[in-house]
Parts: C-alpha cells; sequence; structure tokens
C-alpha cells in the first residue's frame, strides 16, 4: 500500500504526541489501518500494538534540552530543544531508530526475555466482592494517584500490604496485569497498591531514581509513596508487620530507595531488575550505571534489610551487576550463611538462586539470576507489558519471601 508521505508523517507526529507510540510505530510500518477517520477525542487503540520490544525503559537525556531515547538507540547531536523535545517526546529519527528495533510483521521477537503479542480485551472481571479502585494522595510535594487491590476475603482484619512500583512507560493497570499480584492478593489474603507516575513528573512516566533530591526521606517521591502507603494503612486495615515495597526497573530501582529511607515501614523489599540506591545523582551517572553499575552508592542500610532480587543475565538495559549492588547494600555487615541452588522454570529458563539466611535459617537476602533473559518481569503475563511468561513466578516468589520476612513489633 503506498502512503501519502505527507499525510502519514502528520499523523505519527499526532500519535506520538499523544503518547499512543505503537499506533505510531505500526503507521511508520505500513500496517493496515481502519477506515474510521480519527476524532481529537478517540483514545481507543486504532489496531492491535506490535509485539513487545527489547525496550522497557526511555533512557533520561544527557542534557536539560536533548530528547529521551530508547535504551540502546542514540540521541541526535545537542540542539535547542523543540516543544516535543522538552515535553519527552522523540523526533522522527529517533522513531526511526526505535522503529529498528521493533521485529518486523510475521517474525517471532525473536529476543530473550520478552513477552510477545500483548492478550487485549477486557480486563477479568472481579471476583464477588473485591475491590479495584482509583484513589489519590497529596502533600506538599505534590500528588500522585494509585489503584488499591482489597480482596473478597477483606472483612476488617488486618491484611498485609504490597506496594507495587511499575518501570518506564506502564501503569498500574499494565502492571498489575502483568505481575498478576492480585490473583494472588485474592488467592492468600493481602491488599495491593499500585502507585502511578504521571508523564508530568517524567516525560516517559519512570520513577526519578536517579535524582538526589527524590533519593531522601520525606522528601520527593519517597514523601509521595510512604504517604499513599500510610494513607491505605490508616483508611484500611493493614499490619503494620507485614508492609512491602517491590518494583520493576525503575520502579525496582525506586523500591530500592524506598526500603533503605524508610526500614521503619517497609519489612521487606523486591527489586527486579532494578538499581541500588543512590546509583546515580543526576542524569549522566544514571546512563553509566545503567550501563556498568553504579560506581558511589548510598551508604547501605545499618540492619539487614530482607531482601528479594530478580535479574537477567542478558539484560541490556540494567546491567546485571546493579542486582549484586542491591544485595550488597541491603546486607549491612551481618553475617549470613550462603546456599546457592540452580534450577530450571517449567518454562524453560535456568536460574540460579542465592539464599543468605541469618542463625535461625529465615532468608534475609535473595537472589535470583535468570540465565539467557533479558529485562523483563519474569513469570508475568503476557496480559501485561515486558514480561517473560516462561520464567520462575517472580511474584509468587516475592510474596513468599515477603511473607517469611515481617518485621519486628516496634
Amino acid at each position: 500500500m503506498i502512503l501519502n508521505l505527507n499525510a502519514s508523517m502528520a499523523e505519527v507526529t499526532r500519535l506520538t504526541r499523544a503518547g499512543r507510540l505503537a499506533e505510531a510505530l505500526a503507521l511508520l510500518q505500513g500496517s493496515p489501518r481502519t477506515t474510521k477517520a480519527p476524532q481529537s477525542d478517540d483514545r481507543r487503540p486504532m489496531r492491535p500494538p506490535l509485539p513487545s520490544s527489547q525496550i522497557i525503559d526511555m533512557m533520561p537525556p544527557r542534557s536539560g534540552t536533548s530528547p529521551w531515547t530508547a535504551s540502546g538507540v542514540e540521541a541526535r547531536p545537542h540542539m535547542a530543544a523543540s516543544p516535543a523535545e522538552s515535553l519527552g517526546q522523540p523526533h522522527l529519527p529517533e522513531m526511526r531508530g526505535l522503529f529498528e528495533r521493533f521485529p518486523k510483521r510475521g517474525f517471532s521477537p525473536g529476543l530473550p526475555g520478552v513477552a510477545g503479542r500483548r492478550v487485549q480485551g477486557v480486563p477479568a472481571p472481579l471476583p464477588d466482592g473485591a475491590l479495584f479502585e482509583d484513589r489519590a494522595y497529596a502533600n506538599e510535594v505534590g500528588s500522585r494517584t494509585y489503584k488499591l487491590y482489597i480482596p473478597s476475603c477483606y472483612r476488617g482484619e488486618p491484611l498485609p500490604l504490597i506496594v507495587m512500583l511499575h518501570g518506564c512507560k506502564q501503569s498500574p493497570d499494565d502492571f498489575a496485569a502483568g505481575t498478576q499480584m492480585n490473583g494472588l492478593a485474592e488467592e492468600q489474603g493481602f491488599l495491593v497498591a499500585y502507585p502511578g507516575q504521571p508523564a508530568s513528573a517524567n516525560p516517559a512516566k519512570c520513577w526519578n531514581w536517579f535524582n538526589a533530591g527524590d533519593q531522601l526521606r520525606d522528601r520527593g517521591e519517597p514523601s509521595l509513596i510512604a504517604g499513599i502507603t500510610r494513607q491505605i494503612m490508616g483508611n484500611n486495615a493493614v499490619d503494620p508487620t507485614r508492609v512491602y515495597i517491590a518494583g520493576l526497573s525503575a520502579g525496582g530501582a525506586a523500591a530500592a530507595i524506598m526500603g533503605l529511607v524508610y526500614p521503619d515501614l517497609y519489612a521487606a523489599i523486591g527489586v527486579h531488575s532494578g538499581l541500588a540506591c543512590g546509583a546515580a545523582k543526576d542524569m549522566p551517572a544514571a546512563f553509566a550505571a545503567m550501563r556498568q553499575g553504579g560506581s558511589r552508592l548510598t551508604e547501605g542500610a545499618k540492619l539487614p534489610l530482607p531482601t528479594i532480587v530478580f535479574h537477567g543475565d542478558r539484560d541490556h538495559t540494567v546491567n546485571p551487576v546493579n542486582g549484586d549492588q542491591v544485595i550488597a547494600q541491603s546486607k549491612a555487615a551481618a553475617e549470613l550463611h550462603l546456599t546457592i541452588s540452580p534450577g530450571q522454570s517449567a518454562g524453560g529458563i535456568k536460574y540460579t538462586r542465592t539464599v543468605q539466611a541469618d542463625g535461625s535459617g529465615r532468608p534475609i537476602l535473595e537472589q535470583w539470576v535468570l540465565h539467557g533473559v533479558g529485562h523483563a518481569w519474569s513469570g508475568g503475563s503476557p496480559a501485561g507489558s515486558y514480561t517473560d511468561p516462561r520464567g520462575p513466578d517472580a511474584s509468587r516468589e516475592m510474596l513468599r519471601f515477603f511473607l517469611e520476612n515481617p518485621r519486628d513489633p516496634i
């Protein structure tokens, strides 16, 4: 099909500015269009999205005026920022570079650690009596919306709470679908919260883990995430000794920060494909840390912080050494007993699981290295983005680890 170039580029630009990147890429690729002309207030997707790529996180700009780019895609040389750049939207050269990273139609993604075509359709119905609600929190720093899942078994008795922080370009609903944590909440009885990062706070909806001001207790984004946690605890019956936080990629890095600066709030943390607290203090350092690990980490925990880490050893977005650094930061100076166990998931993914336990045998640190896997949530559902359904179930293993590690009552 021959496309009118000017009209096509105008439509690509409109879709990109609206944040509908998959549709813009499909148009560049020449996918069939619907016959309905797009309306300015019509946000429904016009076609199924392309299969997921190896990319999950958009990379921060090298300067305050250069655009955000996809991992592995070089930004254009520095020049005056256009309105699109100032909003974090890529120019057409970056669009073409990103397009080249996507698989051609008719071919398998062919990359390890990546979900296939995302399952579309209406959300799964909630069990009778369960709730999945939109809520909001605000303080002097700002405000954030979040979603809260309350299982049908909730009758006002104190339940555990898990706070889940999504990765870049994701949303609370997307992250819930991919991790399937709501299903586990229904099965085992706990609350799940999904704070959302808006584009107004970060163009790619990343948690700003690389900003020094967002790595401090009661400052910046940590104050908002902690405020959401405390709001839920105040409005619902939550066991204060069983409050946990986990995240993927930028969300995993944010979870590492939250565990270190709020050890009195979170009993344990889960970091999937993330970085340690203080791995970067600015944007240039963020690039370096993602490539080769952080060089000047924040001082580790005073007491061991129960931590579970998942990381693929073929992760080209966040170097797997960052998982090692998360574990080292959480260990403090504790004397722990080491156990290393190889294994293989039902989907064929080999892994190495390393557990460091205290004298009573309780696992304090647990690290899963996923062999041949890239930057994706292990064992997740293709109903959400950036998952590898073949791997061991990170959600279930994190839950098991969390429940083995309640915080000592104050």
